[in-house]
């Protein structure tokens, strides 16, 4: 019996050890946003910026190419009162050897859990916790209905505040155009596409495409973001393009 009983009791710990082992939740470790995401005064980043625009009325698309310097100015407070960091950007010729001119500001503020961005009175979540693979959330959220409708004639904005961000897979490494970077991040915005590029000139075409790459201990150091319209016209009226597109890749940081 002293047996039996000794035995009942071994084998009720090794079920409760079993069942406790079952369901202990691995905890997940993330990194912080602010090792993708480095704020401080003065910390720059330059880029190369080819941008496309439609020339001739809609009719040519063309891309000009710049150089790009995102310069953090000071700490403040955002327009709800948030800490937030200011952020000026300035812009010289392809070669960067033109004066650099005054060409806007944005805004960052970094919360608990996520990043905010607002410039040109738009807002933005740029990145989210935890830095995972597969994560997701509702990066324009903010966003207004056809935010860009007073600029652009077109519908590639119209579900722009439903679009999912998403981190993909985490690269040790990752090169562009021959420049070598490490510890990236890719957020996943938008790609959908019809008719693009435009081969059949007759058929409607339109393209979204909207993702950006951080690197560890320096910040973003791609971006692509490119909305555009082709209108074929079949009624008479000349085919034409509308929208715009911006693709700027890091090239020097402090």
């Amino acid at each position: 019996m002293r047996f039996v009983s000794t035995f009942r009791i071994s084998l009720l710990a090794v079920l409760i050890f079993t069942f406790f082992s079952c369901n202990k939740k691995e905890e997940f470790v993330t990194e912080p946003i602010s090792d993708y995401m480095p704020l401080r005064t003065g910390k720059y980043i330059t880029y190369r910026l080819d941008s496309l625009v439609f020339t001739s009325f809609g009719a040519n698309p063309e891309t000009h190419r710049y150089q790009l310097k995102h310069v953090i100015d000071q700490q403040l407070t955002d327009n709800l009162g948030r800490p937030a960091w200011r952020v000026y950007t300035y812009i010289s010729d392809s070669t960067g050897t033109a004066p650099w001119t005054p060409r806007g500001t944005y805004f960052i503020t970094p919360l608990d859990d996520r990043a905010e961005l607002v410039e040109d009175n738009l807002r933005v979540i740029k990145m989210h916790l935890p830095l995972k693979e597969g994560y997701q959330w509702k990066g324009n959220t903010y966003m207004p209905d056809e935010p860009y409708g007073a600029s652009y004639d077109f519908s590639n904005d119209l579900d722009i505040e439903n679009w999912d961000f998403v981190y993909e897979p985490f690269e040790s490494e990752w090169t562009y155009r021959n420049k070598n970077y490490t510890d990236v991040f890719t957020v996943e915005q938008q790609d959908e596409s019809e008719n693009a590029p435009v081969v059949n000139i007759s058929n409607y075409g339109y393209k979204n495409r909207s993702v950006e790459k951080y690197s560890k201990n320096i910040g973003l150091i791609y971006r692509k973001y490119e909305l555009w319209e082709y209108q074929p016209n079949p009624s008479g009226v000349s085919p034409y393009y509308t929208g715009f597109g911006v693709t700027y890749w890091m090239i020097d940081h402090n």
